[in-house]
């Protein structure tokens, strides 16, 4: 690559990251909803509808639409629409397309930026909350489609004794170990009427948002939700222990390992996700799929875990291998890759010795 391809590929870059930003806005300001609803909206309309004042409202339409969010069929007359489908990626974060959680994570994480340096130079880190709700929101917002459409539908299935006893069994057991904002649980509970399902996560503000989410769904009475570390969680035997992309993020992962070993019910199982990455770091230019895991364990996920005084800080990019050692480390037998299909996360099934 020469000084110039760099050059060009940064520029391309700054400009996408601005671009990401305006796409941020008009979801804080309710922009994109505006246009939904009113196909055809001039400037006016949107300053009026939205509550923001005309001068802005001219110039994002104007950008939103050199950058293609926005569609203006009528030049003269200044009317703006969104494109199809658009608003499935920015008006429904439960869609299957939803790209509101690319977006609003993007901003949250930003915001933590001025903290790096100074944990890069003392080796500490920067606490999660520091990230404040942007990362949290978008975090689970990222997650929430396939939660909602693929969790109990397509993952699960991948464990067929389990959704059985799921299914059959007077109350069956789940504790879902960094549960976030507690769509995961919800999910399972809404899929297996019989379950008692116990989320878990490090994180208060996150428990709140599930819990309020509990009650909105009307599944409080069988989802609890509780604030405490994931090797301090309440006492099984659980028939399901799940940790969704949570794994990386635990400053002992190994020890909420054993904690979930401990806990499991005869012939349970824990189902773990985390990042589909390569085995080993390959030492050249990787996939935009590896660039993305990188970027977030720099910038967040990495030091949000040594802001724990951990025992292993893994990072985001966690491999096959890391998990696997880790299981045998807990006292696990085996830990076996499940044929899931998904674009971004792996899925490990461990046994017991």
């Amino acid at each position: 690559m020469t000084d110039e391809d760099l050059t060009t590929r940064l520029l391309g870059q700054l400009t996408a990251g601005l671009e990401l930003f305006t796409v941020h806005v008009g979801l804080q300001l309710g922009l994109y909803r505006v246009l939904h609803e009113r196909p055809g909206a001039t400037e006016a309309d949107l300053a009026r509808e939205a509550g923001i004042a005309p001068r802005y409202a001219r110039e994002w339409l104007e950008q939103q639409t050199a950058a293609g969010y926005v569609v203006c069929d009528d030049p003269d007359g200044r009317r703006f629409r969104l494109p199809e489908g658009a608003a499935d990626v920015l008006l429904d974060p439960a869609h299957p397309a939803s790209g509101v959680g690319l977006v609003t994570v993007f901003a949250g994480v930003a915001q933590a930026v001025p903290e790096l340096a100074a944990a890069y130079r003392s080796g500490g880190g920067v606490p999660y909350a520091a990230y404040g709700p942007l990362t949290r929101d978008g975090i689970a917002a990222m997650n929430l489609p396939g939660f909602r459409h693929a969790l109990v539908a397509e993952w699960l299935p991948a464990l067929p004794d389990i959704v059985e006893r799921l299914r059959t069994a007077a109350v069956p057991r789940i504790l879902d170990l960094g549960c976030g904002a507690g769509a995961s649980a919800l999910a399972m509970a809404a899929g297996f009427p019989r379950a008692a399902v116990l989320g878990v996560d490090l994180d208060e503000a996150s428990v709140a948002a599930a819990r309020s989410a509990a009650a909105e769904a009307g599944l409080a009475g069988r989802v609890t939700f509780v604030h405490a570390d994931a090797g301090a969680a309440a006492d099984g035997p659980f028939d399901l222990i799940t940790i969704f992309e949570a794994l990386h993020d635990m400053g002992d992962p190994v020890g909420a390992l054993r904690a979930a070993r401990a806990r499991l019910a005869p012939g349970g199982a824990p189902l773990v996700a985390d990042e589909k990455v390569a085995d080993a770091f390959a030492g050249t230019e990787t996939g935009v799929e590896e660039r993305l895991q990188y970027a977030f364990s720099v910038l967040h996920c990495l030091p949000a875990t040594m802001a724990e005084s951990p025992a292993h800080a893994a990072g985001t990019v966690l491999r096959a291998p890391t998990v696997h050692g880790w299981a045998a480390e807990a006292g696990f037998g085996s830990c076996a890759t499940l044929p899931i299909e998904h674009d971004f996360w792996r899925f490990y099934r461990l046994a017991a010795a």
